[in-house]
C-alpha cells in the first residue's frame, strides 16, 4: 500500500495546470473568511493523532472548509465543483438551509434524550421513510452507519431464518465491521479476522463479467452456492442495485429477481444495501432496487438518508422485526432526536424540489456527454489504445472505468490519479473506486445542473487529452 501511495505521489507531481480551462458555471455565493489552521498544520495534525489508515486524494490533500449546494470552498476562497458529494452522500446539497434549520431547531430545543422516552421526531421520521417503502416494509430501526444498517439486517436475516450462511457478491462492500467485512467481497477492504458463514457468488457484471449481460447465467451460481455450499437453508442474500465502492457495476438485467426467488425458496430472506444507491440517486426510482422490479424483505440506507448526517437505518416488515425482541436490543443514539429531525427534512427537501426528477434528466443528459467522450477518445496518445472502456449508472450514480487496452480491458491505475489531479486543478473533484482503483465515482448532490455537467465533462476531457 504504501508503494502505491509513493507511486500515486510521483504521477501527481508530474501533473501541471492547463492553460484553456473552461468556465465554471456562475454561482451567487460569497464564502466566509477563513481564518483557521492551513491544510499543512492540519495535515501535520492528523499525522501525528489520528490513524495511520487514513488516506486522502490528491498529491496535496484540499482543506475545504465550506460547501453550498453542489460546490466546495477550500481555505483560500477557491470554489470546486463538487461531483463526489462526500461518497454519494450530500444528496440535497451541502448546507440546506432547511434541513439546517430543521436541525438547528431541534438542537435548541432537545439534543438527545433517549429511546426510552417518547419523542416525535423519530415517530415522525420513521412513519414518513415508511411511506416510502413497497410493500409490508414498514418498520424502522434506526443507526448510525451504513455498516451498522448492515450489520443489523445480517443479524435478523439469520435470527429470523435460524441459518448462518448469508450469499453476497464478488466485488462488493458492505461495510468494515465483522458482519460486513465477511459479506463485502474485496480483499482491498478484508482483514485476517473471523468472518464466517458467508458465500460469494459470481459478480453479474455486464462489462468484466463471463457472461456479460446475461442475469439468467449469473443467477445459476446463486443455486449452485445454495445446493453446493449450504444445507439447502440459507439465511439471506445481499446486494447492491449498483455497487458503489465496487466501481458502480449496475447489476445484470434479469439477475436479481431470479436471484431473490433462488434465495426464498432456499428460506432465506433478501436484503437491499441502498446505503449509496438510494434516496432517489437513481433518477427513475426512489430505490435502487425498484429499478428492477423487486421488494426485498429488509432494505438498509444510510448516507442520503441524512445529508451528512450520521444516520442510518434498517426498513423490514412487522413479522421480520419481531425477531428483536426476543432479547433487548438497544441503540444509544439510533434515532436521535437532532438526526431524525435532519432526516425528515431531507425527505421533504427531496420532495418539494423534485431532487428526483432532476436526477434522472440531468443524470441521463450527463450519461449522454459522457458516452461520446468516450466516442471522442478512442486514440488518445500512442501508448494507450483506448482510455474509457465503459460509462455506466443510473441517474446521478454514474462510472466512467478507465483502461489502456480496451479489449484486454486492462485497469489504468496510473492514468485516473493523473487524470483526477488535472481535474482538481480545473475546478472538479470527482471520486474514484473500484476493484483495481480504475473508475470514477460520479456521484455528485441532486441540485447538480446540465450547466455543471457541461463544465464536468468538458473538465474530464481536457484531462484525458493531457495523458
Amino acid at each position: 500500500m504504501l508503494g502505491a501511495r509513493r507511486s500515486f505521489s510521483r504521477l501527481a507531481a508530474a501533473v501541471r495546470t492547463p492553460v484553456d480551462v473552461p468556465r465554471m458555471p456562475a454561482f451567487d455565493h460569497v464564502p466566509l473568511p477563513y481564518d483557521g489552521p492551513s491544510a499543512v498544520e492540519i495535515a501535520r495534525k492528523r499525522a501525528e493523532f489520528l490513524s495511520p489508515s487514513l488516506f486522502h486524494f490528491y498529491s496535496k490533500p484540499l482543506n475545504i472548509v465550506e460547501g453550498k449546494k453542489q460546490y466546495l470552498y477550500d481555505e483560500h476562497g477557491r470554489r470546486y465543483l463538487d461531483a463526489f458529494a462526500g461518497i454519494a452522500t450530500v444528496c440535497c446539497g451541502h448546507t440546506h438551509p432547511d434541513i439546517i434549520d430543521a436541525i438547528t431547531a431541534q438542537a435548541n430545543r432537545l439534543q438527545h434524550s433517549t429511546v426510552l422516552y417518547l419523542n416525535h421526531a423519530i415517530a415522525d421520521f420513521a412513519e414518513a421513510l415508511a411511506a416510502k417503502m413497497p410493500g409490508d416494509l414498514k418498520v424502522v430501526f434506526f443507526t448510525n452507519s451504513g455498516t451498522e444498517a448492515n450489520e443489523l439486517a445480517i443479524m435478523m436475516a439469520r435470527l429470523y431464518t435460524g441459518s448462518h450462511d448469508i450469499i453476497s457478491l464478488r466485488n462488493s462492500y458492505h461495510g468494515n465491521a465483522s458482519g460486513t467485512m465477511g459479506a463485502t467481497a474485496q480483499k482491498n477492504w478484508k482483514f485476517n479476522v473471523v468472518q464466517s458463514g458467508v458465500h460469494h457468488a459470481v459478480n453479474p457484471d455486464p462489462y468484466r463479467g463471463a457472461f456479460g449481460p446475461d442475469g439468467e447465467k449469473y443467477a445459476r451460481d446463486v443455486k449452485e452456492i445454495i445446493e453446493f455450499g449450504t444445507t439447502g437453508h440459507v439465511a439471506g442474500f445481499i446486494s447492491e442495485a449498483i455497487q458503489g465502492v465496487g466501481g458502480i457495476v449496475e447489476v445484470a438485467p434479469g439477475y436479481l429477481p431470479l436471484a431473490y426467488d433462488a434465495v426464498r425458496k432456499a428460506g432465506g430472506l433478501c436484503i437491499a444495501d441502498e446505503v449509496q444507491v438510494g434516496f432517489a440517486r437513481v433518477g427513475s426510482h426512489f430505490w435502487g432496487f425498484e429499478t428492477h422490479g423487486v421488494i426485498p424483505d429488509i432494505v438498509t440506507m444510510a448516507k442520503g438518508i441524512g445529508n451528512g448526517i450520521p444516520l442510518g437505518a434498517v426498513v423490514t416488515t412487522p413479522e421480520i422485526a419481531q425477531v428483536l425482541t426476543r432479547r433487548s436490543y438497544f441503540n444509544t443514539f439510533g434515532g436521535n432526536p437532532l438526526c431524525t429531525a435532519g432526516g425528515l427534512a431531507v425527505l421533504k427537501v427531496l420532495d418539494r424540489e423534485r431532487l428526483q426528477e432532476n436526477a434522472f434528466i440531468v443524470g441521463a443528459y450527463l450519461k449522454d456527454r459522457l458516452r461520446g467522450l468516450q466516442e471522442k477518445h478512442q486514440s488518445l496518445c500512442m501508448h494507450l489504445t483506448n482510455v474509457i472502456g465503459d460509462v455506466r449508472g443510473a441517474g446521478f450514480m454514474l462510472g466512467v472505468e478507465l483502461v489502456t487496452d480496451r479489449q484486454l480491458k486492462t485497469p489504468a491505475k496510473d492514468e485516473i490519479c493523473q487524470a483526477m489531479e488535472h481535474m482538481k486543478d480545473m475546478g472538479v473533484l470527482v471520486g474514484k473506486g473500484g476493484f483495481y482503483g480504475n473508475v470514477f465515482r460520479i456521484t455528485p448532490p441532486l441540485c447538480f445542473t446540465k450547466e455543471d455537467a457541461d463544465f464536468f465533462v468538458d473538465v474530464m476531457d481536457i484531462a484525458l487529452s493531457k495523458l
